[in-house]
């Protein structure tokens, strides 16, 4: 629990340097908050120390080239979250559906995915919500979502225990591939297990949350191989992947996922087609648990529809 020193009124001023708290947690720093609220930079940090005298405890570190939360005031800002969307929404719900998503909107987005957006989709998204102004930034890693500013993270693999709302938004399989002529020239092989045994050039993938490589699984209904892979070759993103397997370097593993429009053309071939039980989930993680603002709901809409759309592929990349 926060514990406030003294009796402290809950009046209008307070509520300002709450929500001039936030903009500075959402930007970094006193400038760019005060950009967003059209304050000068000295006024947000006057803001900030009344709030602090208010409350009696002290809300933010400061050096002179970072501004991060202090204990304290990680736990005031994660309880303020919600309110404050809360607050946003009901201001929302009184405007027309499009003039309601307005605001900046930042989201932490693994890279593969922001990349299956970019282009014509995310386009229209934009068009269709000129009031909003959205801060996409592509990461290897979840990192804090609330200390880090973010209103909506899109990340791959199952979320770690937190207090963040995690919704599922998809899982799509792991598959085993290689390119024709790696094929052509090293043989297919017919068992997973085979890959064991080196007669074969396995490229592995980075978890960013481990810095190690995924391991490599395959599933048959209750079936279960894990192999190990011992591959020369690491690498940490999709891109590079497909490039490195198109180009006839070895066997990877890859989420079905972008990968279709290879598939199909027969630029790379399947391996393993009854070991493909092995799926991977794509999940929305945001931090309140009782009201989601319309541009975080927009934008979320746009994700499931883009990410299930059949026409999403790698050659969109």
């Amino acid at each position: 629990m926060i514990k406030y020193h003294g009796c402290m009124r809950f009046d209008d001023r307070t509520l300002n340097g709450l929500g001039v708290l936030a903009a500075v947690v959402r930007s970094g720093n006193f400038a760019e908050a005060g950009k967003s609220l059209n304050m000068s930079q000295s006024g947000v940090s006057r803001a900030i120390a009344r709030l602090e005298a208010r409350l009696g405890i002290r809300l933010l570190e400061r050096t002179t080239r970072t501004v991060t939360l202090s204990e304290e005031g990680r736990r005031l800002y994660e309880l303020i979250v919600p309110l404050l969307a809360g607050l946003e929404e009901a201001a929302a719900s009184v405007a027309t559906s499009k003039d309601a998503v307005r605001g900046t909107l930042r989201v932490n987005m693994d890279p593969f995915i922001s990349q299956l957006m970019l282009g014509p989709q995310l386009s229209r998204f934009l068009k269709r919500f000129p009031s909003l102004k959205l801060e996409l930034i592509a990461l290897d890693r979840l990192g804090d979502l609330v200390a880090d500013g973010f209103d909506l993270a899109i990340r791959f693999g199952e979320p770690r225990p937190s207090a963040l709302v995690a919704r599922k938004l998809l899982e799509t399989r792991v598959l085993t591939v290689a390119s024709p002529a790696y094929l052509r020239k090293a043989g297919r092989p017919t068992h997973p297990s085979e890959l064991e045994h080196g007669n074969h050039r396995l490229i592995d993938f980075r978890d960013p949350r481990t810095g190690r490589a995924f391991d490599w699984d395959f599933r048959q209904g209750r079936k279960e191989i894990r192999i190990n892979s011992n591959a020369q070759l690491l690498l940490s993103d999709v891109p590079t992947v497909h490039a490195v397997c198109l180009a006839g370097y070895g066997i990877t593993q890859v989420l079905e996922l972008g990968t279709e429009s290879l598939i199909q053309s027969g630029r790379l071939e399947v391996i393993f087609p009854d070991w493909l039980d092995e799926r991977f989930p794509l999940y929305a993680l945001h931090p309140s648990r009782n009201y989601l603002p319309p541009k975080t709901r927009a934008f979320l809409d746009f994700v499931i529809e883009t990410v299930k759309s059949p026409n999403l592929t790698s050659s969109q990349i």
